[in-house]
């Protein structure tokens, strides 16, 4: 239910926040000359923005080498949760040797955190920065800041939502920055064929029947 609070049009919901950023982003454009710096970034933010848009995302916000992105504003919690997690392992596959602005070889990192916010519906849009807030938004940060180099990192609630179409590596609780108790982490690994059985079990009973004649 959508809901106006100090004249923004506002709604509570689950989504799933994504992170990404560049491996030695700062000693790598410390080397570079500004117009370099540019053009990696406009293929990099190009090549992500894509990705994430093909999944159903919007692009929050773009700051130095990292991208925020929003899943599940429209298409609720699982899904949402799913096709995040998607993504995420499509954006590390993309640029995985590839050469940005034709020179530069990178490694990315992402986070992806799954929880409750306040959605204000007239910022849902790419660069409507400041479209959600929840805790979530930090623990999606701190989680790519963590994150390994060249995996997508998720936490307990994605993991749950989407452990039927996502293969996980189980990896050690971290204490994260701002945390008061460790985190669950699992590595994304790919993602799974799911049974047409399995697949109609995650749909809510109200969407199977209504596919029935």
């Amino acid at each position: 239910m959508s809901v106006t609070v100090m004249g923004v049009r506002c709604r509570r919901q689950r989504v799933t926040v994504l992170f990404v950023d560049i491996v030695g982003f700062t000693a790598l454009v410390d080397e570079l000359d500004c117009a370099d710096v540019h053009a990696l970034q406009k293929d990099y933010f190009a090549a992500v923005s894509a990705i994430v848009r093909d999944g159903g995302g919007v692009v929050e916000k773009f700051v130095g080498d990292a991208v925020m992105a929003v899943f599940g504003i429209r298409t609720g919690g699982r899904e949402g949760a799913a096709t995040a997690v998607r993504a995420g392992l499509r954006v590390q596959e993309a640029l995985r040797g590839r050469r940005l602005a034709g020179r530069f070889e990178v490694r990315t990192r992402v986070g992806l955190a799954t929880g409750e916010v306040i959605v204000d519906l007239d910022a849902a849009r790419d660069g409507g920065h400041g479209m959600v807030s929840g805790s979530v938004v930090t623990t999606a940060a701190r989680l790519q800041a963590y994150a390994p180099h060249d995996t997508t990192v998720v936490c307990a609630t994605t993991r749950e939502l989407t452990g039927d179409v996502i293969a996980y590596q189980d990896l050690p609780p971290a204490v994260l920055a701002g945390k008061t108790a460790p985190v669950g982490l699992w590595r994304a690994l790919h993602p799974q064929v799911v049974s047409p059985r399995v697949l109609r079990a995650a749909i809510p009973r109200t969407r199977v029947l209504a596919h029935q004649p």
